[in-house]
């Protein structure tokens, strides 16, 4: 069975998937090379909220950000991973997914995102953000670095479900209005890519 098919059953199984290892190790690691190399000045302020309502706010997330625009090999071969994927998903899910977006996410230390959902429920197909994906790409990651993504049940829960650590090739995807989730505080770099399957706009 393919990574991404059982990536699917997952979805379809409990709304979000883990998996290590997921991509090939050359990939991994060509993106790994390729984020910290890039220039500090292309990581933009990452704000909250769209259109008229989108604003910077420290307080709540620190993260900062640099759309991958598929130029670069790195990009590319990861972008046509996701792009398996994405048919994969539809192919058993019938989600309708359309395309895909993804920006590499740098967290300098003591950087936060705190709690949100990516999509609140009934607004699914108002910003098309359906399915997220999260992608590690930091080499020998230890638990006293910190920088744990927290995965709450539901809005109403008020304790994390699951604890994951950001290390190197690790994926985690799951439906974007189920699931709040955070970001704590590393004590080193922190590089991922994070990623939203969309419906057609």
């Amino acid at each position: 069975m393919s990574i991404q098919k059982n990536i699917a059953q997952h979805i379809a199984q409990q709304g979000y998937c883990i998996v290590d290892d997921a991509l090939p190790a050359d990939i991994s690691e060509s993106l790994h090379q390729y984020v910290t190399a890039l220039p500090e000045h292309v990581f933009k302020d990452m704000g909250i909220g769209r259109g008229d309502s989108f604003r910077l706010d420290k307080s709540y997330r620190r993260d900062k950000s640099c759309w991958l625009t598929g130029e670069h090999p790195a990009e590319q071969a990861y972008l046509a991973w996701m792009e398996d994927l994405r048919l994969e998903v539809n192919k058993q899910l019938f989600m309708g997914l359309f395309d895909y977006e993804a920006h590499f996410a740098h967290y300098a230390p003591k950087s936060f995102y705190k709690r949100h959902l990516d999509t609140f429920k009934g607004q699914a197909n108002r910003n098309n953000r359906q399915l997220t994906t999260v992608y590690y790409l930091n080499p020998n990651w230890q638990a006293e670095d910190g920088g744990e993504l927290l995965m709450y049940a539901d809005e109403k829960s008020t304790e994390a479900f699951k604890r994951i650590t950001p290390k190197m090739n690790r994926l985690v995807v799951f439906l974007s209005d189920e699931f709040p989730h955070e970001v704590l505080a590393a004590n080193r770099d922190r590089y991922s890519i994070a990623g939203w399957f969309r419906l057609k706009a």
